[in-house]
């Protein structure tokens, strides 16, 4: 028999929702361990003819006629920023699946069937890379370390993504996952070893503010890369397409679209989870 899905209730005192917290931590850290997680989309793409690059800005549409590939890069996901379930992604948390699993793949809309891959093997590197908030186009302080695609879209592979990419539609991309390892970080001294947690990662956090609304966040230090997607909506909205260009990418960073309307809605959606 399955069991039954915790869910965290409102209380009317912070001391009730931090006893509730406390006493089901396990339980809700293994639920978190136990499903695939589909993380918060963030925007970045540019883009580059065969012969010469060319200057494109981020979601930018770009000439395709009589190309079979455009080569993307795009920030899967990105940490210390906390997303609608609550969950804030701990730099490094990545690495030891970076290293470890070579069969990670890009997706559309995280679906895993053979028509909805956008690229992988040859076709896709996954790293990791610093950025500031504001380099990624969003008026936060601090920095991230965001998950980020290099892929090379071939128009046989997936006709439907090839051209979405083009047109500068593709705006969000989500990480899907399992977490490893998770810690409950509680706003509230009397409560140690989560106090401690809560100390050692608030001021790392770009919306601090709404942890400290919420008093509480689970801190991810461990996840293991199942794929990442292009996708309409994420929980995580600082997923942008970096580049979408024709030729090989280049290690300088281009100035992504700054869309400051979707990036309001993102922060009055994670307001209401």
């Amino acid at each position: 028999m399955a069991q039954k899905r915790i869910e965290i209730p409102e209380f009317e005192t912070r001391k009730e929702l931090f006893d509730f917290l406390e006493t089901e931590k396990d339980m809700l850290i293994a639920q978190k361990k136990a499903i695939a997680k589909e993380s918060d989309g963030v925007f970045y793409v540019s883009s580059i003819n065969d012969k010469k690059e060319v200057e494109v800005k981020a979601n930018e549409p770009i000439d395709v006629s009589g190309l079979d590939e455009i080569k993307v890069r795009v920030v899967i996901n990105t940490t210390n920023l906390m997303d609608s379930h609550d969950d804030v992604h701990i730099p490094n948390l990545w690495n030891k699946s970076l290293k470890e699993n070579k069969m990670i793949m890009f997706l559309q809309e995280h679906i895993m069937k053979f028509d909805k891959i956008i690229a992988d093997s040859e076709d896709l590197n996954a790293f990791v890379k610093t950025f500031t908030w504001k380099s990624l186009g969003f008026d936060l302080d601090g920095s991230t370390q965001a998950l980020v695609f290099d892929a090379t879209i071939k128009r046989s592979r997936n006709e439907f993504m090839f051209e979405q990419y083009a047109k500068g539609f593709i705006k969000n991309h989500s990480v899907g996952m399992r977490y490893v390892k998770i810690g409950l970080a509680v706003n509230d001294e009397d409560r140690v070893s989560a106090f401690a947690l809560w100390e050692k990662y608030i001021d790392e956090i770009a919306n601090k503010d709404l942890a400290i609304e919420k008093g509480y966040f689970w801190a991810v230090t461990e996840a293991k890369i199942i794929e990442g997607s292009a996708v309409p909506l994420g929980s995580n909205f600082a997923t942008p397409t970096l580049e979408n260009n024709k030729e090989p990418l280049e290690s300088t960073q281009k100035e992504p679209s700054n869309d400051t309307q979707q990036k309001e809605f993102y922060f009055n959606y994670l307001k209401k989870q």
